[in-house]
């Protein structure tokens, strides 16, 4: 079969998609039509463009991958030239994943990577389920939280609760943090999600206050002064977003005048981003070993030719070298990764009293929602436009604005409060209205 293959430029690709083999997926089809296919159809979006973000796009051009997009909303830095090895000096302040699908396309013929310079939350839902699979190299939980919950949000369940697998959206996760770190396969309503083992994070480190306010002892102790603390005292009601280089420059200023008035050396930009986004030092060598890791379990989910890995790889190169895979269980009761949280209404119930409902809801807790059915926008809260154009469905009933439908899922994306953080979420809820015939008490199963 490989002998009859015209001359490939990826010989060791070959070895894998052309040939049969003992650990194959069931669907496994080995051929060179299997290779075509892959190379003009499978569509990868890779969620980050730091350093795994570079090696995953890199990995993935070299493994046959023809069509990538990227999405970064960050630029970059000279800190960032040590281990992103894509970027040059000349980069300092171009958009990260304008530079790295530019660099790659050069140095790899026939692959098209298309860049987006944004943020995650600025695509509708509809831009990410255009993909086969998501690869995801981000340094934040809030991050990895968001983009797992888009990607659950496009399982269905059919009536016995079972995930269709035709509406699966596999992800790929890969982190980092110094000599350590892992890759994980996410496969929604399969294999747990990151909502599932949330609890392998750490908490975050705190400070007491009164250490920050009056005995500083570190450099960080003078930047969490300068973030906590005094942003409040001068910006009064106005939220800190990290994301703004405005807001981010203005603590490291105060941050460095806290530090001299203290005698505390080490206030750096860099450090001031690290501490305050909670951004572990990466290191090249760890980025190269688990992007290739990740960008293999995504060959393998694309094209079946191997069983993937179930379902958590760690790596650890503090000493020597140490890696084990850990097979962790899906949260049944997840309400990112489930069927959804079922909501019982009344007919009569308004759009604008649904999303008040939502933040008293003690499953949810959610601000600021946006609400989409079947992809249709029923109330966004931004940009104005949209909110402009949404904003006379407010008083009108929920029930009339799904179809006059007895049960339906609703997409709702807000902020989500997480006890002592806020962040970005996205939640699927199963809608059941009362008294309309085709409900059963089944329907009603788990309650709201």
């Amino acid at each position: 079969m490989a002998d009859s293959a015209p001359p490939s430029k990826s010989r060791d690709l070959d070895k894998l998609l052309l040939r049969p083999g003992n650990l194959v997926g069931p669907t496994f089809d080995p051929g060179v039509q299997l290779r075509d296919d892959l190379q003009e159809y499978a569509r990868v979006l890779v969620v980050g463009a730091g350093g795994l973000g570079c090696e995953l796009l890199k990995d993935l051009a070299l493994s046959g991958f023809k069509n990538l997009e990227v999405i970064d909303m960050d630029r970059i830095e000279v800190t960032n030239l040590n281990r992103q090895f894509l970027f040059r000096l000349e980069d300092v302040g171009k958009p990260k994943a304008e530079v790295a699908a530019k660099r790659v396309m050069e140095r790899i013929s026939g692959v098209n990577i298309v860049p987006h310079f944004c943020r995650i939350e600025d695509k509708d839902i509809g831009f990410y389920n255009d993909f086969n699979i998501i690869a995801l190299g981000l340094d934040s939980i809030e991050a990895r939280s968001y983009i797992n919950a888009v990607a659950c949000s496009f399982l269905e369940y059919d009536s016995d609760d079972n995930p269709r697998e035709e509406t699966m959206k596999p992800m790929v996760d890969g982190g980092t943090e110094g000599f350590k770190g892992h890759a994980r396969v996410i496969v929604p309503g399969v294999t747990p999600c990151f909502e599932c083992t949330i609890w392998l994070f750490p908490p975050q480190v705190k400070f007491p206050l009164c250490t920050l306010a009056e005995t500083p002892r570190n450099a960080a102790h003078c930047i969490e002064y300068a973030h906590l603390i005094k942003w409040d005292e001068v910006h009064s009601g106005k939220a800190f977003d990290p994301d703004n280089p405005d807001h981010m420059k203005w603590v490291y200023d105060e941050a460095v005048k806290r530090a001299e008035l203290f005698g505390i050396p080490g206030v750096t930009y860099s450090l001031t981003q690290g501490v305050v986004k909670n951004i572990i030092p990466a290191i090249a060598s760890t980025n190269a070993i688990i992007s290739a890791a990740c960008t293999l379990e995504t060959l393998k989910i694309a094209s079946g030719c191997s069983k993937t890995l179930s379902n958590y790889l760690t790596y650890n190169g503090v000493e020597g070298l140490h890696t084990k895979v850990t097979e962790f269980v899906k949260d049944n009761d997840c309400l990112v990764c489930g069927p959804g949280v079922l909501i019982e209404l009344d007919t009569t119930v308004t759009l604008k009293k649904f999303i008040d409902m939502l933040e008293e809801h003690p499953k949810l807790l959610m601000t600021k929602a946006s609400i989409t059915y079947h992809g249709k926008n029923l109330y966004m809260q931004a940009p104005p436009i949209l909110e402009e154009m949404t904003r006379s469905n407010l008083e009108l009933p929920l029930y009339d604005l799904m179809d006059k439908i007895p049960k339906g899922v609703l997409h709702v994306t807000g902020t989500v409060d997480r006890g002592n953080r806020k962040s970005s979420g996205l939640r699927k809820l199963r809608v059941v209205y009362k008294g309309i015939d085709g409900v059963t008490d089944m329907d009603m199963a788990g309650g709201a």
